[in-house]
């Protein structure tokens, strides 16, 4: 039996995101109309790109657990991520729960070892949205131990809630200065790979040029180590020297960093992007 009062609700709830589309207030919008259906923790808007670091575009985490959610997920695990899997193999469906993606083993999983054993959580679902140049945002919605996975009841209520978020993602993405600021514009990705050669080359050492690609590439410390040649301790001490010289705190800083100094590519013409970024910055 459908229930009217939490029918009326979710109305009320996306007649407000409707209205803040194009707006800095979407994403929190659209965050308390699920959660108004559905119990969730550290929701988190990620837009991904095949060729490119995965960018956060916004999140509700707390200070506490930002480490082992974002920047730990930036330092490579993000690759082996289900999800960024799914979302990069032209995906089937606007949503996908955890445990059935991974078919119950996600506990046996590289994933789940180097990454998701830390984040202090126990289940998440996720909406995709496919856009039209291939990126996709993903809206990723997390339990908390004390929450317990999705029952099955609440994983079909937010079935039900799939298309109308998916569709809301890519019309959010149509309005405003969403695709100036985020989106990798057609014709760019061909730019990509100078990118990853050149940028740090102008501040770093060449062995710290060649951390920097690895992580820029989102391979982890060990496949970074083990390519390199080179110890897992050296590697970590190229990375702090790296940060240091580049002057960002993190690995979600640097990504920044590097995805604005894109801007500066043709003014480069074929040198360091981030010489003339910090130039005109």
């Amino acid at each position: 039996m459908i229930d009217l009062s939490e029918l009326g609700q979710w109305h009320l709830d996306l007649a407000r995101v409707v209205d803040d589309l194009g707006s800095d207030s979407f994403f929190p919008s659209l965050v308390e109309a699920v959660r108004n259906q559905v119990p969730i923790a550290y929701p988190q808007f990620w837009l991904y790109h095949r060729e490119l670091p995965p960018r956060v575009l916004y999140h509700e985490i707390p200070a506490h657990a930002v480490h082992a959610q974002i920047d730990q997920y930036l330092e490579g695990p993000y690759r082996e991520d289900p999800f960024f899997r799914a979302s990069m193999d032209r995906p089937k469906s606007s949503i996908y729960l955890l445990s059935r993606l991974t078919a119950g083993k996600l506990e046996e999983s590289a994933y789940y070892r180097d990454y998701y054993a830390d984040t202090g959580t126990v289940d998440e679902t996720v909406y995709l949205a496919r856009l039209r140049d291939g990126d996709v945002i993903n809206l990723s919605m997390m339990r908390l131990p004390k929450q317990g996975p999705f029952s099955d009841e609440e994983y079909q209520r937010l079935y039900l809630l799939a298309e109308p978020v998916s569709a809301l993602l890519r019309a959010h993405t149509r309005l405003g200065d969403f695709a100036v600021k985020n989106l990798i514009q057609p014709g760019i990705d061909h730019q990509v790979e100078l990118a990853f050669n050149t940028f740090g080359a102008s501040v770093l050492s060449p062995r710290e040029k060649d951390v920097l690609e690895l992580m820029l590439r989102g391979y982890s410390t060990e496949v970074s180590a083990q390519r390199l040649d080179i110890a897992r301790e050296t590697l970590r001490r190229h990375r702090k020297n790296i940060y240091k010289k580049l002057d960002v705190s993190s690995q979600t800083d640097l990504f920044a960093l590097f995805i604005n100094s894109m801007s500066c590519l043709a003014e480069a013409a074929g040198e360091d992007p981030l010489r003339v970024y910090m130039g005109t910055a």
